[in-house]
């Protein structure tokens, strides 16, 4: 009995070697976008993550591209989509690539005329057969189909809007700033920072020309609040939408192809009263925590706990230890948090304590000059 025992425990031993030795073997990768201001420097940054300690180590990078301001992955992986010539007088351009993990190379595909001079993001229909683009001075969206290649073909819709809102300033028309799927993809919302409206669209990808205004074609935001991005719970029942120039957190529940909001919450700290400039917001893999940056003076991430009926509650906050803090990225395990600085041109390497929720200071970063974008994938 104690040969049996003592022998279970080894085999045991060795499952969990085994079981370790198959997690970190898997390459995690980190793709990082740059306003290069300059074809002949380096747009688009791929980085291995360290998935033990969070260090970041350079594998490969392109030239070649313009301004890639925001980055998106096709479902499958293989597939990195852009927006490029962002902030161009009279460009503005979508742009494929193709990845490699195998022999870690990263290979331009082909461009499309993106429908404005300032696209600002790019997101993927689910089946990997779809994208949407985002233009942000132009208050437009474009819809593109996507070859099995990862081709771009021309876009076969755009829609314009142009009304603005209170802030004369910063809302004089319609601003776009994200294009968001549903869970099921079977819809689609554009957050228009412009018009304080999230529009609303349905989505059916058999169709040549897929999205439609839905029955409820927007949901009004706070008049001045300036709704930003969007993300949605893993549950599918709860949406939140970060608010650019209120500073705040709206939390919505999710039924029907509609948003009806159940909260809204500053992600800034009482000492700030403006200059927000509250930017990206993600949940963790978990769906326990909710994280939103601030740019602005604070340059800090808040953090919040997603209690049962989607509403959140404040844990604490967490300098990004850099300047303008434009976007940031969780990778699936939900242990590392990267934030990209446009600002001080790093990127910056957090640990997640999954109890928690808070953040710890690595000690990892890596210098990107005007870093615009970050995106985490394992192959």
């Amino acid at each position: 009995m104690k040969i049996t025992g003592a022998f279970k425990r080894i085999l045991s031993i060795i499952t969990i070697i085994l079981a370790s030795i198959s997690i970190y073997s898997q390459n995690t990768y980190v793709f990082v976008g740059s306003f290069n201001r300059d074809k002949a420097t380096e747009g688009i940054y791929v980085y291995q993550l360290d998935t033990i300690k969070g260090k970041l180590s350079k594998v490969t990078s392109l030239k070649g591209i313009l301004n890639p301001s925001f980055l998106t992955l096709s479902p499958n992986g293989q597939y990195i989509f852009a927006c490029t010539e962002s902030k161009t007088p009279n460009a503005g351009s979508v742009s494929s690539f193709k990845f490699n993990p195998k022999d870690e190379t990263l290979t331009f595909i082909n461009s499309q005329k993106s429908g404005g001079e300032n696209p600002v993001y790019v997101s993927v229909h689910q089946n990997g057969k779809w994208l949407v683009n985002a233009n942000y001075k132009e208050g437009s969206a474009s819809i593109y189909p996507i070859d099995d290649d990862g081709t771009i073909q021309p876009a076969v819709q755009n829609f314009q809007f142009s009304e603005g809102s209170v802030n004369k300033d910063r809302q004089d028309r319609s601003h776009v700033h994200a294009a968001v799927f549903s869970p099921d993809s079977d819809h689609l919302f554009l957050t228009d920072l412009g018009a304080d409206k999230i529009r609303s669209y349905t989505f059916d990808s058999d169709k040549t020309e897929p999205a439609q205004a839905a029955k409820q074609p927007y949901i009004q935001s706070v008049l001045g609040s300036g709704p930003r991005h969007l993300t949605f719970h893993p549950n599918g029942k709860y949406a939140y939408c970060i608010e650019e120039l209120s500073g705040t957190v709206n939390a919505y529940q999710y039924e029907n192809a509609t948003l009806k909001s159940i909260q809204r919450v500053n992600t800034h700290t009482d000492q700030y009263k403006d200059n927000f400039e509250s930017s990206d917001i993600h949940i963790s893999p978990d769906g326990k925590f909710l994280y939103a940056a601030n740019r602005g003076g604070e340059n800090n991430i808040a953090i919040f706990s997603i209690l049962e009926d989607g509403t959140l509650k404040n844990v604490g906050y967490q300098s990004t230890l850099g300047k303008h803090s434009r976007v940031f990225d969780i990778d699936e395990t939900g242990k590392f948090l990267i934030v990209a600085h446009a600002g001080s041109g790093n990127l910056v390497v957090f640990k997640r304590d999954p109890q928690t929720g808070l953040l710890k200071k690595t000690g990892n970063k890596v210098k990107v000059k005007s870093a615009s974008s970050v995106k985490i994938r394992r192959y």
